[in-house]
This record gives structure tokens, C-alpha cells and sequence, in this order.
């Protein structure tokens, strides 16, 4: 059965990224490790940060709004072989459609338009963990430095873009020593 849930939070752990989804009022979280890219691209739905161009996940739901097409709910509905598995449920003219896709992608989509979260139980029960166990403070830190990169690679892009290779090198070296600090 499938139960209302949230993005807790992202964390950088010694296993990689994760996005924490948590059902609604509990004290348990499924930990769902990500790539690089997609951690920064919900960080960036999170934090309604604004980019200079569309990313994929912008693409995506530019794509279907001009086509009329609305995204009804993610569905994150299975754990197979440490994999998981989730779906975009889109609603075109009347009929609900469900789009198999990677939990991170449909996460990714959810934050920006903030539509509702669904995890199935049954994968909380697998792969739950007490948000308790985890260390809030560090994940917190890892989230500012993650912002922060995002913002100086905008400036960075900016300033290559104007040429001006003194400000690029320094914002250079400063995403260097945040992503650093993040290792």
C-alpha cells in the first residue's frame, strides 16, 4: 500500500549521496543513494534555486505543461535486487498515466513542482532506518557547501562567459575547497 511521504533531507554519506524519503509523521527514513548529479539537482529543487538555463528535470516539466499534461504524484513502489524502482503519474486529458522512471528523477521533479510523494510500505519496512541514527548537523553542512558550490559554478559560468579569467580561476579554487571540505 502506498503511503504519503516527504524529501527528509540529502545527505553525503561514505557510500555516496542519498535523498531521504520519509512517510509523513515518522520517525523512519528510506535512505536511497543517488549520483552526484542528481543530488545537486534536488538540492537545486529544494532550495528553489534559480539556474541561468533549464536543467533536464526544468526540461521535463516545461516540456509537459506546454503539452498540456500535468504531473499528478511520484510513486516510489518497489526495492528489487538493492534497486529501486518509482513512477511519474501524469494525468494527460483525463487519463492517468504511469511512467516508470528512477526514484532520484521523479524526486528531482517533485520538489520543483512540489507535488505529492508516495512510498510504498513495504519498501519502508526493507529498507527504513530511524532518522534518530542520523547526524543531522553533518548532513546540514554537506547541504550549505552543496549550495554553495551550485551558486559559485553559476558565477563561474559567468565569469568565463565575460572572459574575466582572474574571477573564474578565483571561483575556480573556491569550489574546490567546498567540494573538499565535502569529501
Amino acid at each position: 500500500m502506498l503511503i504519503p511521504a516527504e524529501v527528509w533531507t540529502l545527505a553525503k554519506t561514505d557510500q555516496g549521496h542519498a535523498v531521504l524519503v520519509r512517510p509523513k509523521g515518522s520517525e523512519i527514513a528510506v535512505p536511497i543513494f543517488i549520483g552526484y548529479p542528481e543530488a545537486q539537482s534536488i538540492f537545486i529543487g529544494l532550495g528553489n534555486l534559480e539556474m541561468p538555463r533549464p536543467l533536464t528535470h526544468d526540461l521535463i516539466i516545461s516540456t509537459l505543461k506546454h503539452l498540456n499534461i500535468n504531473i499528478k504524484r511520484i510513486e516510489i513502489t518497489d526495492l528489487t535486487d538493492h534497486t529501486f524502482y518509482a513512477r511519474l503519474i501524469i494525468d494527460n486529458q483525463g487519463s492517468e498515466i504511469s511512467i516508470d522512471s528512477r526514484p532520484s528523477d521523479c524526486i528531482a521533479i517533485a520538489v520543483r513542482i512540489k507535488c505529492d510523494i508516495f512510498i510504498d510500505e513495504q519498501v519502508v519496512d526493507e529498507a527504513g532506518i530511524s532518522i534518530n541514527i542520523i547526524d543531522e548537523e553533518s548532513h546540514m553542512t554537506s547541504q550549505k557547501n552543496d549550495a554553495e558550490i551550485a551558486k559559485l559554478k553559476q558565477l563561474l559560468d559567468i565569469a568565463v562567459e565575460e572572459e574575466n579569467y582572474e574571477e573564474a580561476a578565483r571561483l575556480r579554487d573556491a569550489i574546490k575547497d567546498l567540494e573538499n571540505k565535502n569529501s
